[in-house]
């Protein structure tokens, strides 16, 4: 039995009802529980219906049809999840919590090093920026308010505690259920 139906069944939910969720077709869906491999946008669509992650819609050999490809556009190869090597690059921005560039570089350079270049280290890596880019208008907003400098150096503290508490949860949850709590439904790479 392919993932895909064995997921949907766990869930409650026919072909159709998934269709209707996912905005993929009927059709398709049947030819993935049939044995193709879904891909690209699909494999994303269905993953992130089904809320589990794209690897686990890909576990068994499949077979790719032309029509398959034709619908779902330029293909993307992800790679193997290796759960230990995703908590390092998870933890690598932990380091750099007070050098906010860095907390996105070097998690991107152990992505592509350890050869983790999936939608799990892509998260963490999207995470880190969607911070990065909220931290310093949080700070500034926070001098526009003129509440004082004992409360600018508090909102420093609590803007870099609010990442190192991001990153250690995600940790904890990598350990336990193999994903993240704090995650985007886009990845920004």
């Amino acid at each position: 039995m392919s993932s895909l139906k064995t997921i949907r069944e766990q869930k409650n939910l026919t072909q159709e009802e998934l269709s209707e969720k996912s905005k993929i077709s009927v059709r398709t869906i049947q030819r993935i529980e049939s044995g193709t491999e879904p891909k690209g946008h699909t494999l994303r669509a269905l993953a992130q219906t089904l809320e589990v992650e794209e690897s686990e819609l890909k576990d068994q050999p499949q077979i790719t049809t032309e029509t398959d490809e034709i619908e779902t556009g330029i293909e993307e190869k992800e790679t193997p999840v290796n759960y230990s090597y995703i908590k390092m690059i998870n933890l690598s921005s932990l380091i750099f919590t007070l050098l906010p560039p860095l907390n996105i570089f070097v998690p991107l350079m152990l992505m592509f090093v350890m050869k983790q270049k999936n939608s799990l280290a892509r998260q963490i890596i999207s995470v880190q920026m969607i911070w990065t880019v909220l931290a310093p208008v949080t700070f500034m907003l926070g001098i526009f308010l003129k509440f004082g400098k004992q409360f600018t150096l508090i909102l420093m503290i609590l803007i870099v505690l609010s990442n190192v508490f991001i990153i250690l949860r995600n940790a904890a949850e990598i350990d336990r259920n193999k994903k993240l709590y704090f995650r985007l439904n886009f990845s920004m790479i």
